[in-house]
């Protein structure tokens, strides 16, 4: 519960969904600002460590304008081998301009798709908004082939104290100040306030380990890069 931008869990869906289809237009740049630049290449190098090829399918959840599905789709040379899910329509559209496969409009607690359909599922910084962690990994578990494989790539709450503030720093402050150079967004700042007080409130790394294995995942791992970005990989189990 982030009382500052909404009063009832809720309201958390509809905030995060107002709050991303007002900001939808200047993501790209946000992101870009946000990785210094280096977010497609990090995308892209996470899905060759997992173990994405062609022949393979994959199911983006919350997938904003794309990111994670332009750099899947240039590993499986094929778009519509790749289908991106978003709640936000707003975000949709944006992700429409680059990203030639399937988009659909959906929550990752409820994804609108038949069991056992794709190889590899992906949530990029997104796992911050969702409310009941086991509900929606039991959903991603569902839609995953067995064997398939589940990443999450998320911002973890730095532990040095020093880290902490230069992060929260240049999120909440430099960030927005950059952007405003090339947009009039007025929404930017607080996406970048809620960006922050979503990744210092977030459920710790190893809740999110417990719940992916809770939820019936094997092979779960998590390693952190930088002190600050986490990758949370998990494969359902084959039948036996």
């Amino acid at each position: 519960m982030l009382t500052d931008y909404y009063r009832r869990d809720a309201d958390r869906r509809s905030f995060v969904i107002t709050l991303f289809d007002a900001t939808a237009g200047c993501y790209d740049r946000f992101c870009g600002v946000m990785s210094l630049g280096s977010g497609l290449w990090y995308r892209r190098r996470a899905l060759e460590y997992l173990g994405l090829r062609p022949g393979m399918t994959l199911l983006d959840v919350a997938t904003g304008t794309g990111l994670v599905a332009r750099a899947a789709a240039r590993i499986l040379g094929d778009p519509r081998a790749v289908v991106g899910l978003d709640p936000s329509a707003g975000m949709l559209r944006q992700a429409r301009q680059r990203v030639a496969g399937p988009l659909v409009q959906g929550q990752i607690e409820q994804l609108p798709f038949a069991g056992a359909s794709f190889d590899v599922l992906t949530i990029g910084y997104a796992l911050r908004h969702a409310a009941d962690l086991d509900v929606a990994f039991r959903e991603c578990l569902r839609v995953l082939k067995p064997g398939g494989q589940i990443l999450v790539l998320e911002i973890s709450r730095p532990t040095s104290p020093a880290q902490r503030w230069l992060t929260r720093l240049y999120i909440t402050r430099a960030m927005p100040l950059l952007i405003a150079l090339t947009t009039r967004n007025r929404d930017v700042g607080r996406l970048a306030r809620y960006y922050w007080d979503t990744i210092a409130t977030c459920v710790p790394p190893d809740l999110i380990v417990d719940s992916l294995r809770r939820s019936g995942f094997g092979k779960v791992r998590h390693r952190v890069l930088g002190g600050l970005l986490s990758e949370y990989t998990g494969e359902r189990p084959t039948a036996a």
